[in-house]
């Protein structure tokens, strides 16, 4: 026992030695952000002295030369990158007399003809929104009488919903639009399709909280964003039918690459859970090597519609394919299961090429991350169900492909939003006058005054149907046989030259006629 003692008083002490060397790191790294955190603050209060001095110099059409301030240190950028610099802390710390809070810059590093660095501001985007009023309702009071119904023709009120529309979650699917950036940069397309795979994915990454309904947009909404500035691509989207619900999106980037979807959404009320079911294929081609994907998405449920805590799932297959080298990718999404031993949200894929040889295993979880890990030998095992053998794949480390940014501060009392989504509904100027971003009911639910919003979407929706009725009557005095006979502003029904199917397709002339600020074609919905 007394060598048993002494042993452990000997390990006691080799972990405490490593304990205190571990605490004493911990203490230099936290002296050295310390310094860092008061230097940008430093950083910060020169720009802002500077601002005050020439505010003309930040308006865009001038920039500040570095050397117009010596107090603030620069660090070069690589030629037309863009920059920004982010310092935050938590709360009011004081050190050394000084008082810190969040600031967020963005620079943009640009060469003039002279070929001398300056630096302009970029516009900053709103990180926060009003907090979310603690309304309480039954849901179950209104969605009683609506088993088996279409979800989109049951009123509801705006305290089932997020102050976003559709065709604004339809474009929050770029959030990681940076995956097909370096997608475009891939000299092998298998590679290529790892990245497109995993963008595929993220774009389930923020519902994992996110059980309230989107605005279903009045028939000739649009919604447009232009993000050159940051991330190189600017999109436009446009509710083509009312019922079905069905919208109309076109992406195109500066970066090498262009989407497009025709999505019609298919969701009905089981009495117990919500399922909400897209119907229609997302393209997306790449400039420079012309490689042409196509894929859908997989179905979204909500549970626990009657008692308990609203969750979301997400489950099913999805078949990516370029068709232009064969190559495949199929991603099963496994579905949430209290007694299954699997990780929740698991997302697994094998990538293939035109021939059938499978090159790359793909796994993680859609809300958190995707790896991709190269095949370097596969072999037929045994144990399969039914007598069937499994395929046996050897595979070398895996690598990171995408990891979810995380949430910003007090989003749960914002509807769950990521960053991105905070800023979609963000007023613009210049907007078409069908914007998402001008919808009033859904502009009073964002600001907290949800009985004021319940009036305007009341007051939206009866005229829609109105204009509905006034268009049918109009159809059958024309001996019509189409009932709908709405034709969208900025899009067309085509056939997709790869792939043969009939698809609304952007038909161009947004851009242009934003820049004439010609709205004249636009319907007044709102």
């Amino acid at each position: 026992m007394i060598n048993a003692c002494r042993d452990f008083l000997d390990v006691a002490e080799s972990h405490s030695r490593r304990w205190q060397k571990a605490l004493h790191y911990e203490r230099e790294q936290r002296h050295h952000l310390e310094e860092t955190i008061e230097q940008l603050a430093k950083q910060h209060n020169s720009l802002e002295r500077a601002w005050r001095e020439n505010p003309t110099s930040y308006t865009g059409e001038t920039s500040l030369p570095f050397d117009e301030n010596e107090e603030a240190e620069f660090f070069d950028a690589m030629e037309d990158a863009p920059s920004f610099i982010t310092v935050t802390t938590t709360g009011n710390i004081q050190h050394k007399g000084s008082s810190y809070v969040k600031y967020v810059y963005f620079f943009c590093y640009l060469k003039d003809t002279s070929g001398t660095n300056q630096m302009q501001l970029r516009r900053t985007r709103r990180n926060r929104i009003p907090d979310k009023p603690n309304y309480s309702l039954n849901l179950w009071s209104i969605m009683k009488n609506c088993i088996g119904k279409d979800l989109s023709k049951i009123p509801m009120p705006v305290n089932f919903n997020e102050p976003l529309s559709m065709l604004q979650r339809l474009t929050e699917d770029l959030e990681y639009s940076e995956l097909l950036d370096r997608a475009a940069r891939c000299d092998s397309s298998l590679e290529q399709m790892c990245l497109v795979a995993a963008f595929s994915v993220s774009s389930y990454s923020t519902t994992v909280h996110r059980t309230a309904k989107p605005f279903n947009p009045l028939l000739g909404e649009t919604y447009e964003l232009d993000r050159r500035e940051e991330y190189g691509y600017r999109s436009i989207s446009e509710q083509v039918s009312h019922h079905p619900p069905a919208a109309a999106h076109h992406v195109v980037s500066e970066r090498g690459w262009t989407l497009w979807q025709y999505i019609t959404i298919d969701s009905k009320f089981r009495g117990k859970y919500i399922s909400v079911v897209p119907l229609g294929n997302i393209h997306l081609q790449f400039h420079s090597s012309g490689n042409h994907y196509v894929w859908s998405k997989v179905t979204s449920t909500v549970h626990n519609i009657i008692v308990g805590k609203l969750w979301i799932d997400q489950s099913g297959e999805i078949d990516i394919m370029n068709t232009t080298t064969k190559d495949t990718c199929r991603l099963k999404f496994s579905p949430y299961s209290y007694f299954s031993r699997e990780v929740p949200r698991k997302v697994t894929g094998v990538v293939e090429d035109g021939e059938g040889t499978a090159h790359y295993i793909l796994s993680g979880t859609w809300d958190d991350k995707m790896e991709s890990a190269k095949i370097v030998e596969s072999s037929r095992g045994c144990g399969g169900s039914e007598g069937k053998q499994k395929t046996v794949y050897q595979t070398l480390q895996p690598k990171l492909l995408w990891k979810k940014y995380p949430l910003p501060d007090n989003a749960e009392n914002m509807h769950y939003f990521s960053a991105l989504a905070l800023t979609l509904n963000e007023p613009e100027d210049g907007v078409a006058p069908t914007d998402s971003r001008l919808r009033p009911d859904q502009r009073l639910m964002e600001a907290g005054l949800w009985d004021e919003a319940n009036i305007e979407k009341q007051r939206l929706e009866d005229h829609q149907r109105m204009e509905r009725k006034r268009r049918e009557a109009q159809a059958n005095q024309a001996l019509e046989e189409e009932v709908e006979s709405y034709q969208p502003v900025w899009f067309e029904m085509r056939t997709d030259e790869n792939t043969g199917e009939a698809m609304c397709m952007y038909r161009g002339g947004y851009w242009e006629a934003k820049e004439r600020q010609d709205w004249s074609h636009c319907p007044e919905i709102f």
